[in-house]
């Protein structure tokens, strides 16, 4: 595969779900408890704002005096709600047929396992791999004792560390989109898109350190060097 060279264009994520409203990949889960006067509305209301102003550098850092945890939260969900979008968009171009194997670049494979049904490393074409994915992640988002959305009600020692295995896994995804799907992805007039929403992720984690191994962008090791050096 040729190296990829992308213009990465900073604007606001404006997607809509595509035509597949019985898909459940294209559904919005908001950060439990996201109501207004609570903590994680205010804190989507700033990053909003913050975005309308076309600064990617600084929406993804922590506003003073807010909780990291509750930082972590609300821009896991509003991540997992763009790759939501932007994956839904391009379901009919990846099937087990198309894409029988979970891939970025044939260098790097990637196997599900969970702590319920997928105990083992297991192979699984690239939709099953990611349907299994984001309902790991919603299942985390709805679990209260993983992500409490009751004022007052502190985050799990553990939280950073499912954070950062959460970043991880979701990131898959976005290599898998850019390797496979990105020639669709220009058709379709989502390439700004697409940038804008990994750029904002890939500033998120360096912000906040949440890449774990010197291996960890892989595939997209280029391409994210090239965001972090234009931003």
């Amino acid at each position: 595969m040729r190296p990829l060279t992308c213009t990465v264009q900073e604007h606001g994520i404006d997607l809509e779900p595509m035509n597949s409203s019985n898909n459940r990949r294209n559904q919005f889960r908001p950060r439990p408890g996201g109501k207004q006067g609570t903590t994680s509305y205010q804190l989507r209301q700033y990053a909003e704002a913050t975005l309308g102003g076309g600064s990617l550098r600084k929406i993804v850092k922590l506003p003073e005096g807010e909780d990291e945890n509750e930082w972590y939260a609300v821009n896991m969900v509003d991540f997992y709600n763009q790759i939501n979008l932007l994956y839904g968009a391009i379901t009919e171009f990846c099937s087990p047929q198309s894409c029988p194997e979970m891939k970025a670049t044939d260098e790097f494979e990637y196997l599900w396992q969970d702590n319920e049904n997928y105990k083992r490393p297991t192979k699984m074409p690239a939709p099953a791999y990611i349907e299994q994915l984001m309902t790991w992640v919603q299942g985390n988002i709805d679990n209260e004792a993983v992500m409490p959305s009751r004022i007052g009600v502190p985050f799990p020692k553990t939280f950073p560390s499912l954070v950062r295995q959460i970043f991880k896994r979701m990131y898959r995804v976005y290599a898998h989109i850019y390797c496979h799907h990105y020639p669709v992805i220009r058709e379709l007039g989502l390439e700004p898109h697409l940038n804008t929403s990994f750029k904002q992720y890939v500033l998120f984690i360096d912000e906040h350190n949440l890449a774990t191994g010197k291996d960890f962008w892989g595939p997209l090791g280029d391409l994210v060097d090239s965001m972090l050096r234009s931003d």
